[in-house]
């Protein structure tokens, strides 16, 4: 009886052969794995980087010949790979990832957007001919609101250098069986078909995440996620399971076109006990009467008593400095002011800003922190940020900002668009 069951589609991430997303989450992406060549501005991908190799969309039935194919002609084993993907093909996953460790892949989750298709869809016949073309594609990089969600994480494993940026998402959820029959199989026959098939899906899940060097954790998460779910996985999380082990990780800058247009970034920082971090912003706003609104903004460590100071000086001039007492609102602290003409110059020409922040504890102790914020790309953003602030009919006055940060939920609080779909 059991050799007339014919089976298609299989599973949903962490199972066997398919991982099917839901409409909210296959909006925006090609409905096959698309791989490139990606070229972009000095430093795009990180100092010295300008080069990379795109991965996105859904991984389908076919996506790993294709990638084995791709690779095999890019020597550099090195350059760094961004992923963008909803998920899809399981047992396509498994094998991308075995062929990202044997080359000892650098992954990243990332977005790439291709300039030539800037002006419309990055998914449309017209954009994915350019991606397919072969040859490097003029593009730009970003980790805002990028995701590897579902079998993608598989990919991502695969990695034996794995970075997920604060404002990135790499989401898991666990699995359902869909069987299609040909015939009338009795039900009791198909009943423990579907159970060995659901065991063996989940012990070669657990086999890939061990493989991999992953915690068994992230595997007993997973059991623990419905199908119908996507978790994000916090940053402690990615920490303790062994996906990525930096105490210090930060995004990309990036542009905020709203009615006050700014310029962000979101770093994190493990606190030095446990495995838990502090979420940190900092934004630089539209320039006003010869000097440019600053913030900073961070969690509050439960355990520091009275006022802490934040301060921040650029490579360029180590005598300029910029900080203060930051105000507690809630459960952060944020700090505001403007800098000088002198202050913007020694940025902009920095690649780090180093960052003081002296906490009181109990106790009259005192903990300092020190840290280096990366200044890769914030010249190009400002650029970006005057041409959206002159777009601005009229520039906001008094105190900045107006409302207590932060105007939008920290991205370890809430998942980007489409990372948590409705049930």
């Amino acid at each position: 009886m059991l050799a007339r069951i014919l089976f298609v589609v299989a599973v949903l991430l962490p199972c066997a052969l398919h991982a099917e997303e839901t409409p909210a989450e296959k909006v925006g992406f090609a409905r096959r794995l698309t791989i490139y060549l990606a070229k972009g501005a000095p430093d795009a991908c990180g100092p010295g980087c300008d080069r990379w190799i795109a991965i996105e969309g859904e991984i389908d039935g076919d996506a790993a010949p294709r990638i084995r194919r791709f690779l095999a002609g890019v020597k550099d084993t090195q350059r760094p790979i961004y992923l963008h993907s909803p998920g899809g093909n399981v047992e396509q996953s498994y094998v991308i990832g075995r062929l990202l460790r044997s080359r000892k892949a650098v992954a990243r989750v990332g977005r790439t957007i291709a300039t030539a298709c800037a002006a419309g869809t990055q998914v449309d016949a017209a954009c994915l001919k350019t991606k397919a073309a072969g040859g490097e594609v003029e593009a730009e990089l970003t980790t805002y609101h990028a995701m590897c969600n579902s079998a993608c994480g598989y990919l991502f494993l695969g990695a034996t250098s794995r970075e997920v940026a604060p404002d990135a998402a790499l989401a898991v959820h666990n699995s359902r069986l869909v069987l299609v029959f040909h015939g009338h199989p009795a039900a009791q026959a198909v009943a423990e078909y579907r159970q060995r098939r659901i065991a063996n899906a989940d012990r070669d899940r657990a086999a890939f995440i061990a493989a991999m060097g992953i915690s068994r954790g992230l595997d007993d998460l997973i059991r623990t996620v419905k199908f119908e779910n996507l978790h994000m996985l916090t940053r402690a999380e990615l920490y303790r399971f062994g996906i990525d082990t930096r105490p210090f990780a930060e995004g990309m800058w990036t542009l905020e076109k709203a009615t006050r247009p700014f310029i962000s970034k979101i770093a994190v920082m493990k606190k030095e006990s446990g495995s838990s971090f502090r979420t940190m912003e900092w934004r630089m706003f539209c320039e006003t009467r010869n000097r440019v609104p600053l913030l900073f903004a961070g969690e509050i460590d439960e355990a520091s008593v009275g006022k802490s100071t934040i301060m921040m000086t650029a490579d360029a001039d180590k005598d300029q400095e910029a900080g203060g007492f930051p105000v507690r609102a809630a459960k952060y602290e944020m700090w505001s002011g403007s800098i000088d003409p002198d202050m913007v110059k020694a940025i902009m020409a920095s690649r780090s800003l180093h960052v003081r922040r002296t906490t009181p504890m109990p106790d009259e102790k005192v903990d300092v922190a020190k840290f280096d914020i990366d200044l890769t790309g914030l010249a190009s953003m400002r650029t970006q940020l005057a041409a959206a602030c002159s777009s601005v009919d009229a520039k906001p006055k008094g105190p900045w900002p107006a409302s207590p940060w932060p105007a939008t939920p920290l991205p370890n609080v809430t998942a980007p668009p489409s990372a948590v779909p409705s049930p």
